[in-house]
């Protein structure tokens, strides 16, 4: 079953996510705005696309031999991150533009950055956002193994040090994803039925051998030994995944946020709307550059919340939401800048770490 059994309580007594729902409608009606980001996305995609192929055209060129080839590897490494956050997060949430194929044409930038949208729009879009931080539903949050993001979990000896070693294991994320792409294609599809597999599973293909392609061009252009290619690749890749990890982190896995349980009939304590404000955290919300390369992901509450809205209006968004909230008596979590949210997230960590 790819959908838990879990279910929400229907009763908001207090009104507060129609109120919410209204104030938002008002103010793009009122400023007469799309919700998604029509044009503005397509220059900012196409700039992000770019940052992240440059250095790839600059080491092709031959211009650039050994050591001198490190900082194009990092240059790249955080431009895959970029192209996942900014451009093919909010395609593949239809938030991207209000024209379905342009959505489909940017969600596919993910095979760019070697990842697959199949498996994405059920794991992200479907399990994550609507069973944020649930005990063996949101797959984000559970079965690490080495680490314990989940207060639920099995405690184990080695977890009361992984404040100090979850930074390596975040590297990690991007290369570990090509082999959770293969698990979870094989896990979902047949689902879904016979049709639905062999799609999926030869779109996975495809998929994987787009961005391999794309990754090996400098071993057969340029007269590098295979060595050095793979210390490119790992380059490339540690840093994306360092990127893309912390900033999931600092937005569910922080001090604030709550990791709640349905009770015994497989019901959470609040409404789906309400379950997301307890259980994610903005942070660094004046930082403009962090806004713009992140693809709004430190306005997080507003992307739970409204998901199918482009991240260029999470800044006003997120003034409506937190006054709503707070109007209502429900927390708003919020750090001020990126360095709070890092350390609160490490507190986290030692907690989770620290007690069984």
């Amino acid at each position: 079953m790819i959908v838990p059994s879990i279910r929400f309580s229907r009763r908001d007594e207090k009104g507060f996510f129609p109120e919410l729902r209204k104030r938002v409608d008002e103010y793009f009606a009122q400023n007469n705005l799309h919700k998604t980001g029509g044009s503005r996305m397509i220059w900012k995609a196409i700039g992000m696309l770019a940052f992240y192929l440059t250095p790839l055209g600059l080491i092709l060129s031959g211009m650039f031999t050994g050591w001198a080839m490190l900082p194009l590897v990092l240059w790249m490494g955080i431009g895959l991150a970029g192209v996942g956050m900014s451009v093919m997060h909010d395609a593949c949430h239809n938030a991207f533009s209000d024209k379905q194929w342009v959505n489909r044409i940017f969600a596919a930038s993910m095979y760019l950055v070697g990842g697959n949208v199949y498996n994405w729009k059920i794991q992200h879009n479907t399990l994550h956002h609507t069973f944020t931080n649930i005990h063996h539903a949101d797959e984000d949050i559970g079965g690490k193994g080495l680490m314990r993001l989940d207060k639920h979990d099995a405690h184990k000896p080695m977890h009361k040090w992984q404040h100090i070693y979850a930074p390596m294991l975040y590297t990690m994320m991007t290369i570990s994803f090509h082999v959770k792409d293969f698990r979870q294609v094989l896990q979902w599809a047949p689902q879904q039925g016979k049709k639905v597999f062999y799609k999926q599973f030869v779109n996975l293909i495809i998929g994987k051998l787009v961005f391999i392609s794309l990754m090996l061009l400098p071993y057969f252009v340029l007269p590098i030994s295979f060595g050095t290619w793979v210390l490119g690749f790992l380059i490339v890749n540690l840093t994306a995944g360092f990127i893309l990890a912390g900033i999931f982190q600092l937005a569910h896995i922080v001090e604030e946020t709550d990791q709640p349980l349905p009770n015994e009939e497989g019901v959470m304590e609040n409404t789906w709307a309400i379950h997301q404000l307890h259980t994610t955290s903005d942070f660094a919300r004046e930082n403009w550059f962090l806004r713009w390369y992140t693809g709004g992901l430190n306005f997080q509450v507003e992307h739970h919340l409204f998901p199918n809205i482009c991240h260029l209006h999470y800044p006003k968004l997120s003034e409506i939401v937190e006054n709503t909230a707070r109007e209502f008596g429900i927390p708003y979590h919020a750090h001020q800048t990126l360095a709070e949210a890092g350390a609160s997230h490490i507190k986290a960590l030692y907690k989770l770490g620290h007690e069984a």
